[in-house]
């Protein structure tokens, strides 16, 4: 076994604490990577606190992970030491079934195995990225491209292809009218790489707060939908809407910006069941979507696009012992624009 620094908490609420983790030996197809950075991401709080509930302490959270390769298995083709790498949400999946083979791991029939507060294939918890070292099989692992500093392609593990796989799903290209709701750590991203990929691309969010970052970043518009008049003047103007908040919309809205045979694409889980009125889907032949992260193809593609086009996550660098004060501060919606852990300090005293 390798032992490793880390940081988790006990319990719902609980701070962290330095914790000693141990991570399996390197095996024949097998990683192991000296982490340099953790993204904290929205959903890492929520398993810290069990709001989803099923969350298995101690839990070291972090599914962003960037760093550099320190060994390799015997049998490991595609990464050397050295290499820059990064890891996402996921470790393993059947590998078997027809969306695995597909590279679509995300939707395995079996279930994926997450990165942190999972269950491996041999019954054991899974940990996570706030720690000095992980193991992870080689098709799980991708390559960092030169041009992005590791603190900013953590992020992109997660919120990258959180949004990179919708943009290509429903086609978006020159010409697109692509809207982004919400910016912050997911929809940055996904304002960089829409316009990237030729879209004319718009920011929606509560204020105009962000409006500057948003116009640099790459949206063609900013609006604040707390003005209700916006949804009468962008009416029909946009062919794929992609949600990044975890809110319930007012569906009707929404869906009345979408020009003929436009969608929806929730990413950002509401809490309760969506209202939607019949007649907002019937005019103009809209649609509604869901969509979780991408495979490991498509997160390979994203981390290319992204080294090719410049784009990168803009992140705010902690301590391990700041991990309870960032916290805080992604709730309190105070983060511009993602947390990423400098994983150095793990062995520092908590």
């Amino acid at each position: 076994m390798i032992a490793v620094n880390a940081r988790a908490t006990f319990g719902p609420h609980e701070p962290f604490t330095a914790f000693d983790l141990e991570r399996r030996d390197v095996g024949p197809t097998d990683v192991l990577i000296d982490i340099a950075f953790a993204g904290i991401c929205h959903s890492d709080i929520h398993h810290a606190h069990n709001d989803w509930g099923g969350t298995r302490y101690p839990l070291v959270p972090g599914h962003e992970i960037a760093g550099t390769v320190a060994a390799v298995g015997s049998d490991v083709t595609r990464f050397a030491v050295g290499d820059r790498v990064g890891v996402g949400c996921m470790v393993d999946s059947c590998r078997e079934c027809d969306n695995c083979r597909a590279g679509f791991e995300q939707f395995c029939r079996q279930g994926d195995v997450k990165t942190a507060n999972g269950t491996d294939r041999q019954g054991k918890p899974t940990q996570g990225g706030y720690s000095e070292r992980i193991v992870v099989d080689e098709r799980f692992v991708v390559r960092v491209p030169d041009g992005i500093p590791l603190e900013n392609a953590a992020p992109l593990m997660c919120a990258g292809i959180t949004l990179f796989s919708p943009l290509r799903q429903w086609g978006v290209g020159p010409g697109t009218r692509v809207g982004i709701v919400g910016f912050g750590g997911l929809g940055h991203i996904g304002v960089q790489l829409a316009s990237a990929m030729g879209a004319h691309t718009t920011a929606l969010d509560l204020s105009l707060d962000k409006r500057e970052d948003g116009l640099r970043l790459g949206a063609a518009e900013y609006f604040a939908t707390s003005d209700d008049t916006v949804f009468t003047s962008l009416a029909d103007s946009f062919d794929v809407i992609i949600s990044t908040v975890p809110v319930n919309l007012d569906m009707g809205k929404y869906l009345g910006l979408l020009d003929t045979g436009g969608v929806l694409v929730l990413i950002g889980a509401p809490e309760r069941p969506l209202e939607i009125g019949a007649f907002s889907l019937l005019r103009n032949r809209r649609s509604i979507a869901g969509t979780l992260i991408g495979g490991m193809p498509e997160t390979q593609e994203m981390l290319d696009f992204c080294g090719e086009h410049g784009i990168r996550a803009e992140v705010e660098i902690v301590d391990a012992d700041e991990i309870d004060e960032a916290y805080r501060r992604v709730i309190a919606g105070d983060v511009r624009y993602r947390f990423v852990i400098d994983v150095s300090t793990m062995a520092a005293a908590a």
